[in-house]
Parts: C-alpha cells; sequence; structure tokens
C-alpha cells in the first residue's frame, strides 16, 4: 500500500479527536462518542481507498455510520481494496468524566487481512518489543510475569501488568500480587493500555485481563506494527448468551472459538497501517488542547509494519477553515 496513506490516517484520527475532545469532562459518553464517529466518517469520504469497516461501531441496524460492512472513502477503478478497523473513541467513560487516556484509533490492512472479530469478550495478554516472544496466554500469570520481567532485565517486583478495572478480575489480581508485581488499573480504552507497553515511558509492561475483542484486533494491529506481541482467546458468555455468541463467530467466519489468536491470526501481513491522536492526555500521547482565536493542538502518532517507523505528529488547526469544525 501506498506509504502516503499513513499521514491521511492521521487525519482521519485528529478529526474524530478535535470533535469529541470538546465534551471532555461533561458526562456525555454518547455525544463524546457520536461526535468521535462524525469526524471520522467525514474524513473517511476524503481518502482514495476502497475500504470495508471490519471492526466498529456495530452492526448496520445498531449503528448509522462506520458500520460493520459499511464501504469507505471515495473508490475508484484502481483504488485498494483494504480492510478497516476503528475506534473513534477508545474510553468513552474516560471521556465522559475527563479522564486520561481516550484515543482514537484506525488501522488498515488489505482485505482480508483483519480478523472479524463479533462484539464480544477477549482474554488477552500484550507486552512491547523488548519482551516480545516471551508470553505465553496459556502458560500461568506467574510464568509470564517472571519471561518478561527476564526479559526487560527488571526485578519481578519492578514488572507494572495494567488491566481493566473490573470485579472478573480479582481473581487475577490476586495472582499477581502473590508474584510481588505492581498493578496499574483503568477504568476504560484497553487498546491505549496495550499500546502503552511498547513505550518504556509509560511504565507498563504488561497488559493482561478480559476486555473487548474488537479492540483487541486493533491492539494486534497497532502491536504488530511496533515490534511488540498479542495474543488473545474468545471468551463467548460473557457479553450474551453463550450459544449465542459462538453462532456469531461462525457467521463471521471464526470456526473455533477456543482457539489461541497469534498476531497473524488477527493482522496479517506487513501491509498493515495504524494511526492514533490522542483526545484526553495518557501515557504516549497528549490529548487535545484548544487555544484562542479557535484553534487546537493535536498529538498523533502513525505506523506500518513493513518499516516499523513510528513518527509523532504535532498538529495546530484553525478550526475556522475546517467545515464542521468551528463553533
Amino acid at each position: 500500500m501506498n506509504r502516503n496513506l499513513a499521514l491521511n490516517l492521521v487525519r482521519v484520527t485528529e478529526a474524530a479527536a478535535l470533535l469529541s475532545a470538546r465534551y471532555l469532562g461533561r458526562g456525555d459518553k454518547v455525544a463524546a462518542d457520536q461526535a468521535a464517529v462524525d469526524g471520522m466518517r467525514s474524513m473517511f469520504d476524503t481518502l482514495d481507498i476502497d475500504g470495508e469497516v471490519v471492526i466498529g461501531e456495530g452492526e448496520m441496524d445498531e449503528a448509522p455510520m462506520l458500520y460493520i460492512g459499511e464501504q469507505i472513502g471515495k473508490a475508484k477503478q484502481d483504488s485498494i481494496k483494504v480492510d478497516i478497523a476503528v475506534d473513534p473513541l477508545d474510553g468513552t467513560t474516560a471521556v465522559a468524566k475527563g479522564l486520561p487516556n481516550a484515543i482514537s484509533v484506525v488501522a488498515i490492512a488489505p482485505k482480508g487481512c483483519l480478523l472479524h472479530a463479533p462484539d464480544m469478550y477477549m482474554d488477552k495478554i500484550a507486552v512491547g518489543p523488548k519482551a516480545a516472544g516471551t508470553i505465553d496466554i496459556q502458560a500461568s500469570v506467574s510464568d509470564n510475569i517472571r519471561a518478561v520481567a527476564k526479559a526487560l532485565n527488571k526485578d519481578v517486583s519492578d514488572i507494572t501488568i495494567t488491566m481493566l478495572d473490573r470485579t472478573r478480575h480479582d481473581e487475577l489480581i490476586d495472582k499477581i500480587r502473590k508474584t510481588g508485581a505492581r498493578i496499574k488499573l483503568f477504568k476504560d480504552g484497553d487498546v491505549a493500555a496495550a499500546i502503552a507497553t511498547c513505550f518504556d515511558d509509560s511504565g507498563v509492561d504488561i497488559l493482561m485481563g478480559i476486555g473487548g475483542a474488537p479492540e483487541g484486533v486493533i491492539a494486534a494491529a497497532a502491536l504488530k506494527c511496533m515490534g511488540g506481541e498479542f495474543q488473545g482467546k474468545l471468551v463467548p458468555g460473557l457479553y450474551n448468551s453463550k450459544e449465542e455468541e459462538i453462532q456469531r463467530c461462525d457467521k463471521m467466519g471464526i470456526n473455533d472459538v477456543n482457539k489461541i489468536l497469534f498476531m497473524e491470526d488477527l493482522a496479517k501481513g506487513n501491509e498493515i497501517f495504524f494511526a492514533a491522536t490522542g483526545i484526553s492526555d495518557g501515557d504516549f500521547l497528549k490529548g487535545v488542547v484548544y487555544y484562542e482565536n479557535n484553534t487546537a493542538k493535536t498529538h498523533s502518532m502513525v505506523t506500518r509494519a513493513e518499516t516499523g517507523t513510528i513518527r509523532f505528529v504535532e498538529a495546530i488547526h484553525k478550526l475556522d477553515k475546517k467545515p464542521g469544525y468551528a463553533k
């Protein structure tokens, strides 16, 4: 794929962040999410791609835009056919409550290269580049922590594991505490938490626990671009009935819900692009800042699997010159 697509993807996540960030701390996660969707969808209309949303806001009857199966982009006869995975606002509660680590993300890969994951739960483990190749989702918690500690040349007591703050993780938390490792809980947005394992300054070494399966695909795409590692296993029956979720998996081409999903299962090949823009301040991206005269600053990152280059983009936006952004 054309590497110039990378900067266009940043424009997509910037658009979502600029509109969604206006709702920071206002207590309305629905409005914040819709604003992100509106901004992202409008910018996709400017891209020269023939895209299909495979990870999005839900089924067509659940979401008016960015729904699974929606055709995206200014498709021409010679436009590249791509799978698109989006989370216009990863961290809806974080924005509503004015909390950190809300981001807008998008991943793109050639047609058939991103797993079509249903809206259900997934057990996950993720690490950054220095610990890639050391984890095993089927191994014990203590074995994984010790393996990562060895790879990072750290004592187990200096390893930090992050996970969603949910009661379903009580047993996992107990197991981690018995090893002596540190725990960092977060309320919302596990794509950002998975990506944080790739940045030393985040202080996060491992992501563990159960979160959304669609977010798992996006996180896997991001970590593949950055040289990290992600493993997952679907957990049917936690969101809807087990039978219903197994049927949905089968409908989306996943015949074995017990299969361990590795990077190539989730995001195939090296022609993968990933972009993210901060909405609220986070572990690796700053949030949107609004200035006088209707201007705003965004902080974004973009990367692709072929080269592994990570670019950070700081942009000043003249919102009066952007249709739909002026107050």
